[in-house]
């Protein structure tokens, strides 16, 4: 609730788009998804057929080549190699304007499972690290906290005084475009 109504969101890992994004939706955000799943984006557009949605890989994605008051990527990031994770971290970074919000989920250990929804062999860095790759991307974690289900979430924003390297390469820019 640290975003004012109309502020832009993308929710990465979007699947068919509820609960989250038709949460982000009814609250009043522009909000964008990605997932590369075809049938979770078929759903989606379903779903929320107001809402823009592209079919593509979160290490690959445009982002609609735009840049974003808050991303949210729950349940992802663990998904993802930990090369993988480190550049959609840097990624999001540079698409998030001064001020923007990151909230992703990891378990704040380091450790390897298999994930019970998609049964992908799963991996957190471990909050240390996902700390220390922050920082070094112009992120702050503002907290963390652990839900009822022991989801452990990183809320994260932009410092306002990053600098553009802070950003990953072939990343857009700053600036607003819509």
């Amino acid at each position: 609730r640290t975003l004012p109504p109309g502020a832009a969101v993308i929710d990465l890992g979007c699947g068919p788009g509820f609960p989250l994004t038709r949460v982000l939706v009814a609250e009043g955000l522009s909000t964008f998804g990605v997932d590369a799943a075809p049938s979770f984006v078929r759903a989606f557009q379903r779903n929320l057929p107001n809402t823009p949605v592209v079919c593509e890989a979160v290490q690959d994605s445009r982002f609609f080549d735009r840049s974003f008051d808050g991303v949210l990527a729950w349940g992802l990031i663990f998904l993802l190699s930990p090369p993988d994770q480190r550049h959609l971290i840097g990624r999001i970074a540079g698409i998030l304007v001064k001020g923007g919000r990151l909230l992703f989920t990891s378990p704040a250990k380091p450790i390897v499972w298999n994930d019970s929804m998609t049964g992908l062999e799963s991996r957190s860095l471990g909050a240390a690290e996902y700390r220390r790759h922050m920082a070094a991307v112009g992120l702050s974690v503002a907290s963390e906290y652990e839900d009822e289900g022991q989801n452990h979430y990183f809320d994260a924003f932009k410092d306002a005084h990053s600098s553009p390297q802070a950003s990953c390469p072939g990343s857009p820019g700053n600036a607003r475009r819509g």
